[in-house]
């Protein structure tokens, strides 16, 4: 939804509360659009925290793991400098 900034001076609570449940609210300038009023998401519980911090881990320490198998640069070439 867009409102003027105008507008939205007196239904600010209104907007507000569109914003919380999911709505797009922008603020127009001049038919131009100025700014968003968007919600404010909810901070994860500790655990939700713990569980993200730990698949980022497990994620690393399988990148980790593929990147030690790839061949360094000298074992693609042989002596004579060509690829083998």
């Amino acid at each position: 939804m867009r409102v003027s900034v105008s507008e939205a001076k007196g239904r600010l609570t209104d907007l507000v509360r569109r914003a919380e449940t999911g709505d797009e609210v922008i603020l127009t300038r001049h038919g131009v659009p100025a700014a968003r009023i968007v919600a404010i998401a909810t901070p994860a519980s500790r655990e939700a925290r713990r569980d993200a911090l730990e698949a980022i881990l497990v994620r690393a320490r399988r990148k980790r793991a593929e990147v030690r198998t790839v061949p360094d640069a000298p074992d693609l070439y042989g002596d004579d400098g060509l690829p083998q």
